[in-house]
């Protein structure tokens, strides 16, 4: 966007006051009025409109955006990296009128009052060495975040240590003001956790700390320690951005928060629990910019994924994920519900809670505290003329009994179970009441699947005498394929892990009409397991050896997460 703007605006660029006056949006008296009192004063034209009464901020920003197409956005409620405030000096900023806002890749995104101001964008595009792609805000709201966000730029220990100088919790917890260090640093320990990849934020009570713990990658990773009187103040300012009762101490919470960091917006699930050295707040961070549901990007190779589209393309029976808590299930499923072509079908879900916002589908959050369980909703569903019908999660036999009914009537129905792998699901459903009959009639697809360690490209290593790390495994490569593996030797960019990210391994039953007498006969899991692999399913742990060897993982990984 920067490069056309800066060719379009040589040639058509005016003063503001010129273009507002060319807008009927002020009179040229008005406008003489209002460049004689910047002059007087020092200010800022538009401040010189706004103070005269002649024109509002809004009204200003919102004609500079409909005039260059660019995005209005609200600056007020950002939280920005530091990083990214680091890019542009604050002399440049105010000079300009300019506020980073986020960077991806190669690109930094500015929050400018006038984004017809092409000198200004090469000056921030010297300054950063980095392309520029503009939105706007008004003035006022640009110049505040300004003077909050450069003032702002120290590290989360200069904050703790800001706020241990104010004079204890008592001082601490009443200066909850907008610019408030309070406010500032919970703010940048969600930053850090956003920033970093992190799917969960730990804040844990100790005797005389406050440990705050990360989970990235599905390790968990120690990131800072708070001091213990900065501990009540944290958890209240935390307890008022979920929507929670502050003064409650002795029983579970749960909220939700919508974060905004830079032009992304995190949704945060906040729950609390007492323990006996205060309330352990736990957070689940969803960052939806940053996952691409599609089958390849989660990692399923492409017999498994052939598999899983043949299953979704039926026009019913049940598709199961299975696995344990963290290991992706959802995602498989919503990625699942992206091949399901929803223009030409009725689509519905139950979530507890809704996670993705998906086009044209229609989403039901459950609330079993109001009476709106997995099974309530799933009845009420069935009376909406479905096609294809999302349980969040099977978890009781009302639920699983439903939900079978629902494939044998001509229902596709997605849903998720806790299983060690694919086979445990058929005993598992009839543990909770199904009857085998009906299961080995509805049942369709089940997939087992498990979340490793991607190795970090940046030290990526191949590791001498690979042979070794296969050894007294059960598991031969084709021969077509050479044996090499790979690790990470920790760098900055991994944090020293040598990894950096996830990708799932797999395995996909496809239920045959084979299948039915080793149902109907309640056999175990392993039976079915040889039948399965007989068909041609590859196991979690083949496949994840198959993307050891191709470069993705380490051996090591995969049998942490699958032995």
């Amino acid at each position: 966007m920067a490069t056309d703007s800066k060719t379009d605006g040589k040639k058509k660029q005016k003063p503001l006051g010129q273009r507002l006056l060319d807008a009927g949006l002020i009179s040229e008296a008005q406008l003489n009025l209002a460049l004689r009192e910047q002059k007087r004063l020092g200010k800022y034209l538009g401040d010189a409109l706004e103070s005269l009464g002649f024109i509002t901020q809004d009204v200003i920003a919102s004609m500079l955006a409909e005039e260059t197409q660019a995005e209005m956005v609200n600056v007020k409620s950002s939280v920005i990296d530091p990083d990214v405030i680091r890019l542009v000096p604050y002399d440049t900023a105010k000079k300009y009128q300019i506020l980073p806002l986020s960077r991806e890749g190669n690109t930094l995104t500015i929050a400018m009052v006038d984004t017809l101001n092409v000198v200004a964008i090469d000056a921030v595009e010297q300054a950063s060495g980095l392309m520029v792609d503009v939105v706007t805000a008004p003035e006022q709201e640009i110049m505040e975040a300004i003077e909050r966000h450069y003032a702002q730029g120290g590290s989360i220990e200069e904050t703790m240590d800001q706020l241990l100088h104010r004079g204890g919790a008592a001082a601490i917890g009443e200066d909850m003001g907008e610019e408030a260090p309070m406010i500032r640093l919970v703010d940048q320990i969600v930053a850090l956790a956003v920033k970093n990849r992190a799917t969960d934020i730990h804040v844990e009570p100790d005797d005389k700390i406050v440990r705050i713990r990360m989970r990235v990658d599905g390790v968990m990773r120690q990131e800072v320690l708070m001091p213990k009187p900065l501990q009540s103040a944290v958890t209240a300012r935390l307890k008022i951005m979920g929507g929670l009762n502050v003064t409650e101490k002795r029983l579970p919470q749960d909220g939700r928060i919508t974060f905004q960091l830079g032009l992304r917006k995190i949704d945060l699930r906040i729950s609390t629990l007492p323990t006996s050295h205060g309330e352990n707040v736990v957070i689940r961070v969803l960052d939806k910019e940053n996952v691409n549901l599609s089958l390849p990007s989660l990692g399923f190779a492409k017999h498994d994924a052939d598999l899983f589209t043949e299953s979704l393309n039926l026009p019913h029976g049940i598709i199961l994920v299975t696995g344990p808590t963290g290991s992706g299930k959802t995602s498989s499923l919503y990625a699942g519900l992206g091949l399901v072509n929803a223009l030409e079908k009725s689509v519905f879900t139950l979530e507890d809670p809704i996670e993705y916002q998906l086009p044209i589908i229609r989403q039901t959050h459950v609330q079993p505290d109001i009476g709106m369980t997995f099974a309530a909703g799933l009845r009420a569903l069935l009376r909406q003329d479905p096609d294809v019908i999302m349980v969040g999660e099977i978890r009781d036999q009302e639920t699983a009994e439903l939900a079978v009914r629902a494939a044998l009537t001509g229902h596709l129905v997605l849903s998720t179970l806790h299983t060690n792998d694919a086979a445990g699901a058929v005993p598992r459903l009839m543990d909770m009441g199904v009857e085998p009959y009906l299961l080995a009639s509805a049942l369709s697809c089940v997939v087992g699947q498990r979340l490793v360690r991607r190795i970090c490209p940046e030290c990526k290593k191949p590791v001498e005498n690979p042979e070794k790390l296969l050894f007294g495994l059960e598991f031969k490569l084709p021969e077509e394929i050479p044996l090499a593996l790979y690790r990470g030797e920790g760098c900055k960019s991994c944090s020293g892990t040598g990894y950096r990210g996830r990708l799932g391994i797999y395995e996909v039953m496809k239920v045959t009409e084979d299948f039915h007498n080793l149902i109907v006969a309640r056999a175990g899991a392993s039976e079915i397991t040889a039948l399965a692999q007989e068909e041609g399913m590859r196991t979690m742990l083949e496949d994840g050896i198959h993307k050891a060897v191709a470069g993705h993982t380490t051996v090591e990984e995969v049998l942490r997460v699958v032995k």
